[in-house]
């Protein structure tokens, strides 16, 4: 059973420009059972696996993938 919720066009949109135009994220998001992050991250892309969305990035010059419903907040760092 998938329990994906997907997020609001708006947000979508938002994540996508920041990708487009290589834009710095202050992410802040939270895995099930896990502690909150918090964290400046590079996006990268958005993908579709196992029927859920999520967010491709690099954090500390490290690889990430951040599911998009998990996210509480982000916003555009200049």
């Amino acid at each position: 059973m998938n329990d994906y919720s997907p997020i609001d066009c708006g947000l979508h949109s938002q994540l996508e420009l920041a990708i487009m135009h290589r834009r710095k994220l202050r992410l802040k998001w939270r895995p099930p059972e896990a502690a909150p992050h918090d964290d400046m991250i590079i996006p990268v892309d958005l993908i579709t696996r196992d029927q859920a969305e999520f967010l491709v990035g690099v954090l500390a010059g490290n690889p990430i993938e951040v599911r998009l419903d998990w996210i509480i907040d982000f916003f555009i760092v200049d």
